[in-house]
């Protein structure tokens, strides 16, 4: 079984007001070659679907009955977050932590499948995120696919959000061969990608 790896709490607040922010979102496809601190990390996965309020399990995104459909995986490179080595990890929700996936960096062949979109590769970290359709389907039928495809929206606002408070840039790719991520990313079957989002320092303020 691959090791947890735990995150930095990610309480500590940003100088950036929710509006400045707001205002400040913007779509980058530009990255700096720089890497990205795991306390960084750490907050861009919390915003994107952490436990928000540990008495009653809430996340920081809504989700239709609770079903919680969704699955974060992060793709890094070598050097491109500190202290993380370069592969595909899952976040845990519930502990807040990393499990590695799969070894090595798939950074290039994510891009490939994503349309040759180059700057896939060229953020430090992309956020992939899955969702299982059969846990909102269970309670809610046809309509489910509706209701995922909410949730992830919600997700990547957050994530937009976050990273902008935090100095960095992202945007969101649905442009994508899903069999092609899917195969780079070691998907199960049910599990569909849904966003790619790349992390990194803008290169253009």
């Amino acid at each position: 079984m691959s090791q947890e790896i735990h995150l930095p709490p990610p309480w500590e607040k940003s100088n950036t007001p929710l509006e400045e922010a707001i205002d400040q979102r913007r779509s980058i496809r530009d990255f700096i070659r720089e890497h990205l601190s795991l306390f960084q990390l750490s907050r861009i996965l919390q915003a994107a679907s952490g436990i928000s309020d540990t008495t009653s399990g809430l996340r920081t995104v809504p989700s239709a009955g609770a079903t919680y459909p969704l699955e974060i995986f992060v793709v890094c490179g070598q050097n491109c977050v500190t202290t993380l080595d370069a592969g595909i990890y899952h976040y845990d929700v519930n502990t807040h932590t990393l499990t590695l996936h799969r070894k090595g960096d798939v950074r290039l062949d994510l891009a490939r499948a994503a349309l040759s979109q180059s700057f896939i590769y060229d953020a430090p970290v992309d956020i992939v995120i899955c969702a299982e359709y059969s846990r909102t389907a269970r309670r809610y039928g046809n309509r489910a696919e509706r209701y995922v495809h909410f949730e992830v929206g919600h997700a990547g606002q957050n994530i937009y959000l976050q990273a902008t408070a935090l100095g960095l840039g992202t945007v969101a790719v649905g442009a994508f061969h899903d069999e092609k991520v899917s195969e780079v990313m070691h998907l199960y079957k049910s599990l569909k990608p849904l966003y790619i989002m790349p992390i990194g320092k803008p290169a253009r303020v």
